[in-house]
């Protein structure tokens, strides 16, 4: 049986942590406001830019061809993993992980064979665990990313993307991201990022609206200079949408933990009491035991 002293320090230590916890979810909370107002506000024009784009690209006659839909044999692959730099976020970052390792070990598992995938990691916790995978490549320099999420950092490595897609450096380009519904709630996607895929809107579902749209000047010099502009929307769109989900799931999880803490709080007094009060009928059945041999004896 435990020992009072153990149960005090116990309970001090689970009195701290939950201290700690609650801490944590009043920060992400404060966090998750920012961040949810961010996307709700950029997601409607996204979803529009992404729709004249669908729109735009399934209306394309069969000779035409932009230099971002020109697909070509998957031989190079890039995934693009956005996770978080910090942990304690509930079941985020392994949800991202495992999406990330089905796409490379599934789809792209010929690939990776022949050492023709390679991963960006947004976020450390992506890399901190692909980074012992000998059969991928790795591109490091954008892990900080979140550190100072604006959209000029964004467009700076979605412009690269863009840039190796043109360059025939890597032939397919995917996006591994969670996409915000609620504080408690995210969907962990994989989206095609580069070739764009005509008459497709967000998460790769098939589009079936069409428009007919009048350009001008022509059609294709229009697209290549507003397609580089849609694309770098949607990318600014899935790093704000992976930021805001973060900061749901920690408060989420914060709050279970706080929770937890305070029901093992209540066991431990119970425990403490029962223990104390054991020692207490212990002591007084031994000053009766003591009293009574001092009768005797007398």
């Amino acid at each position: 049986m435990a020992n009072l002293k153990e149960v005090r320090i116990r309970l001090a230590s689970v009195n701290t942590t939950q201290q700690i916890t609650k801490a944590m979810k009043l920060v992400a909370a404060s966090k998750l406001k920012r961040a949810q107002d961010r996307i709700l506000q950029m997601r409607p024009y996204s979803e529009k830019l992404n729709e004249i784009l669908s729109n735009i690209m399934s209306n394309l006659e069969g000779g035409s061809s932009l230099s971002f839909n020109k697909k070509r044999e998957a031989k190079n692959v890039l995934v693009v993993l956005i996770t978080s730099d910090k942990g304690l976020c509930g079941g985020f970052n392994s949800n991202l992980i495992k999406t990330a390792r089905r796409l490379a070990n599934e789809t792209y598992a010929a690939q990776k064979q022949k050492g023709g995938l390679t991963f960006l990691c947004i976020g450390k916790k992506g890399y901190d665990y692909f980074k012992k995978e000998k059969d991928i490549n790795f591109i490091t320099d954008y892990q900080q990313l979140f550190s100072n999420l604006n959209f000029d950092n964004s467009q700076a490595v979605s412009e690269n993307l863009m840039k190796w897609f043109l360059e025939e450096k890597y032939d397919v380009v995917e996006l591994v991201y969670a996409k915000f519904v609620n504080a408690a709630t995210q969907k962990f996607l994989v989206e095609r990022f580069l070739p764009v895929a005509p008459g497709q809107t967000e998460g790769g579902k098939k589009s079936t609206t069409k428009a007919d749209y009048i350009f001008e000047p022509e059609k294709e010099k229009l697209l290549e200079e507003l397609v580089p502009k849609i694309l770098n929307t949607q990318f600014f769109k899935a790093l704000l949408d992976s930021n805001a989900s973060e900061h749901g799931a920690r408060m989420v999880a914060m709050d279970s933990a706080t929770n937890n803490a305070q029901e093992l709080m209540r066991q431990l007094r119970i425990l403490y009491n029962r223990e104390r009060q054991a020692a207490i009928t212990k002591e007084i059945l031994e000053i009766v035991g003591g009293a009574a041999a001092l009768e005797e004896n007398g």
